[in-house]
């Protein structure tokens, strides 16, 4: 398929505008910064945020857009509205005016970063972000939503874990995704023959997964890697009061009361 990227210099983007090419996609991207990659002459280089007529350019013709571009972290509320509801509402809105039948949407565990930790947190939990980072994340998942159920436009929103070459806590034991994953992932939303409207949990397939994978595998994603391989290795350590922390919710340190 033609695949659009946003944020292709990015951390994920640098990684997925090569995987998806590999895959068999014609891949173009959108990144304020040039990348440092052979791939670079796919990539617009212009503000997203701003510029109508590289929005345009970028969409133009394909078939899927892959929406990465945001503030990648913490902010404030101006911020975090600007960067995850703003950007997003442009990008959907331009995908609705140019015909780009489907939204593959980055958003985040962070959205229901509050969720207390149980043995599988399943896919319906309420909205409970953890940070204005997470409130802007759980705030474009309701954005896409009403594009799907108003323009008919096929979305997926991917809650990622932690995206890591590997994993390096006890929490990510349960939480990494993997960048082999990270592709097969969002292949799978890209190539789906029955999208819809679908939230799926982007973790690898981690024998101490935490998050419910069958929304993802019924979209036909199918992960392979697994964080185990690092466990002995990583429990060496005695636990921290950090591991603690993060043990208690679905974000993970992030969901600390009064900070």
């Amino acid at each position: 398929m033609r695949v659009a990227v946003t944020g292709a210099a990015g951390r994920i983007g640098r990684r997925l505008m090569p995987g998806l090419a590999e895959a068999g996609h014609d891949v173009r991207g959108i990144d304020v910064v040039r990348p440092h990659e052979p791939w670079a002459d796919r990539v617009v280089v212009a503000d997203l945020a701003t510029d109508d007529a590289a929005l345009t350019d970028v969409l133009t013709g394909v078939e899927a857009v892959v929406h990465l571009a945001a503030i990648a972290g913490e902010s404030d509320f101006g911020a975090a509205l600007d960067s995850h509801v703003g950007l997003t509402h442009r990008v959907l809105e331009g995908a609705r005016r140019l015909n780009v039948g489907r939204i593959v949407y980055a958003s985040s565990n962070h959205a229901v970063g509050f969720t207390p930790r149980e043995s599988m947190v399943p896919i319906g939990t309420r909205v409970r972000p953890d940070t204005f980072y997470g409130f802007g994340k759980a705030a474009a998942e309701a954005l896409c939503s009403l594009y799907h159920d108003r323009h008919g436009l096929s979305i997926a929103c991917l809650r990622i874990g932690s995206f890591r070459q590997r994993p390096s806590t006890r929490r990510e034991l349960s939480t990494w995704l993997s960048v082999g994953d990270a592709i097969r992932l969002v292949d799978a939303c890209v190539t789906s023959s029955d999208l819809g409207f679908a939230v799926v949990y982007g973790i690898s397939n981690n024998a101490r997964a935490w998050w419910d994978l069958a929304p993802g595998r019924a979209i036909g994603y199918h992960p392979v890697d697994d964080a185990e391989r690092w466990a002995a290795e990583i429990e060496a350590t005695p636990p921290s009061e950090v591991d603690e922390h993060d043990g208690r919710h679905v974000g993970g340190a992030f969901a600390r009361r009064g900070v």
